[in-house]
């Protein structure tokens, strides 16, 4: 097939070596690229049981047939690995110019191995690997790392690279990217900092090949004007996902106080329309269609974004309003390597643990200057920081509060608040990372669409199945979530013009399924079944008080039947196991 470079690059840290071999064409044509061959290449190659944060995991860096292709939308790559936070499979997709520089360089994958005996970082120019001493940027924030590297190689390169809290193997660590993209959840970071490499430099000055290029690009551009380039598109381009604050807050499902309730009558004080007046520059990923990155400057705070995420965390569940506080959580936490949600989820945790007397950490709901203060703490892990550094799962099972703990299999909840999204609490489950709204968006269908009713378990499970298999396979094909009239069909066609292959909207399906069935083989051989596919106690034990979903809380019944609706549509046991005959597949 034509779209891949056909070469993996394997980086032996340990040795200081580097070598390349064959792409594993059969398994791409079962898992195309990216999330699902990423995995693929995990799960074969990592020993069940290792130690995340040893020299025995390996971060694997790969992209897919469209990238560097005229296809729109398609510059994500793939950073996976073992997580340290939770122990499953972890893949991250982060958005910028890193997959194009990979791709360009000739690689379709590159595969860190062992661990560096001291901080370094790894030049990659084409085919020319370096291993250059980092000794002078190690304990040095994101920023000013990624600005020392763009001195010394110029802006043609990518950068990724790590902050303190990755160095000191924080297990909410992420990776940073063009200064303010991350790939940021499951403690990413830490694995890179646990192989001692403080930052990636990549230049290609390659191409790709796909299959008559001048048709390829004027069918793909006539896609561009009638997909992406819509009028519906347009609030992403002025807005970036702050459009989301009014969507979750008038929905019911924007998450205030940790989790206590799910509207703000404050949102209008830090919402989209104030932040963007706030606004100095645009950008957007390569191939980038769609423009969604918004340059702010709120007094000495700046960022790109903020996206939803980090306003919901840093503004109503943490009882802040406050723009420039918020602008300023991201930017400390994006710069020490912090992952906003699970870091946010945690000071927010110890806020309330604070406020009910349970275990006093020195802050309650509102103290904006100290919650920006212990993000370095807990980067440095120093003071309370060193606490905080465990996450919300190891400090409840530590000082308590485990009825208001939002995580699942350790991994801190994103801000939807599932009691005004019964589906989400589902999605949340049985994502293979733990939390994560990024593997089925259940408020799409729930709220937004308002296509399927939102408080009830009745056809949960299908839902939740649907929206899986669909996004596995996009985040296989490393597309942006914000084309949002993507469908199977238009993948299927997509992969077919940059491949030369025939693809189908069943073969986007069964690529889709089969991705979830080998990251749930990965956490099966880890120990994870039905057990650990859980929601927490608040959203059992206490109902909203305001806003549409108010009076409304999951019965653990209805969840239990969502789960067992869920699993009956994968095929797998009433445990959530994947049957032998099915793994033999895989």
């Amino acid at each position: 097939m034509l779209g891949y470079q056909n070469k993996v690059l394997r980086i032996d840290l340990t040795k200081k070596g580097a070598k390349t071999e064959p792409l594993r064409m059969d398994w791409a044509e079962k898992y195309i690229g990216s999330k699902g061959l990423a995995i693929k290449y995990l799960y074969e190659e990592l020993k069940p049981g290792i130690d995340p944060l040893s020299p025995d995991n390996k971060l694997l860096l790969m992209n897919g047939p469209m990238t560097g292709t005229p296809v729109p939308c398609s510059g994500k790559l793939s950073i996976s690995a073992k997580s340290p936070a939770t122990g499953t499979i972890n893949d991250c997709s982060i958005g910028g110019h890193a997959a194009l520089k990979i791709k360009y360089a000739g690689y379709d994958a590159i595969i860190f191995e062992g661990a560096l005996k001291e901080p370094g970082y790894i030049l990659i120019e084409d085919g020319n690997i370096q291993f250059k001493d980092a000794s002078d940027l190690w304990g040095k924030g994101s920023h000013e790392t990624e600005a020392i590297l763009a001195e010394k190689y110029g802006h043609d390169y990518s950068i990724l690279s790590i902050g303190p809290a990755g160095e000191n193997l924080v297990t909410m660590a992420c990776i940073n990217s063009d200064y303010y993209r991350q790939a940021g959840r499951g403690g990413i970071g830490a694995v890179m900092g646990s192989k001692k490499i403080k930052a990636i430099v990549i230049n290609g000055t390659g191409g790709v090949k796909v299959p008559d290029i001048v048709n390829t690009t004027k069918k793909i551009t006539e896609i561009l004007r009638e997909d992406v380039l819509q009028e519906d598109n347009t609030f992403i381009y002025d807005c970036g996902t702050t459009a989301f604050l009014e969507a979750c807050n008038d929905g019911g499902i924007l998450p205030k106080r940790n989790f206590s309730d799910s509207t703000d009558e404050a949102w209008t004080q830090y919402n989209g329309e104030v932040l963007l007046e706030k606004r100095v520059g645009k950008r957007g990923c390569g191939s980038c269609g769609l423009g969604c990155g918004n340059f702010l400057k709120i007094g000495d705070a700046v960022c790109e974004g903020p996206e939803y995420e980090s306003i919901a965390v840093a503004g109503p569940n943490a009882g802040v309003t406050d723009p420039e506080a918020i602008v300023k959580f991201n930017q400390v936490a994006d710069d020490m390597g912090l992952d906003t949600i699970s870091a946010g989820d945690t000071i927010i945790y110890a806020m309330e643990m604070t406020e009910k007397g349970i275990h006093d950490f020195g802050i309650k709901f509102g103290d904006k200057e100290k919650y920006i203060e212990y993000l370095k703490l807990m980067a440095r892990r120093e003071g309370v920081g060193a606490d905080l550094a465990l996450g919300v799962k190891l400090l409840s099972e530590k000082y308590g509060g485990e009825d208001f703990a939002m995580h699942v299999k350790g991994l801190e909840y994103p801000q939807y608040e599932p009691r005004g999204s019964w589906g989400m609490s589902l999605a949340y489950a049985v994502s293979d990372r733990g939390a994560c709204h990024m593997r089925a968006y259940a408020p799409n269908e729930e709220v937004f669409a308002a296509s399927v009713p939102p408080y009830t378990s009745e056809g949960k499970g299908e839902m939740v199945y649907n929206l899986g298999v669909f996004n596995a396979v996009k985040f296989s094909l490393c597309i942006c979530d914000f084309w949002a009239t993507l469908s199977f069909e238009r993948m299927a066609e997509l992969m077919t013009l940059v491949t030369g292959k025939e693809w189908t909207e069943q073969d986007m399906k069964d690529v889709g399924t089969r991705v979830l069935n080998i990251a749930r083989a990965f956490n099966q051989r880890e120990g994870f079944n039905r057990k650990d596919d859980t929601m927490p106690k608040r959203l059992a034990m206490e109902a909203l008080s305001s806003g549409p979903a108010a009076g409304q809380k999951i019965p653990q019944e209805a969840f239990e039947d969502m789960l067992n609706q869920y699993y009956e549509v994968m095929g797998w046991d009433s445990n959530g196991m994947i049957p032998d005959n099915m793994l033999c597949q895989l």
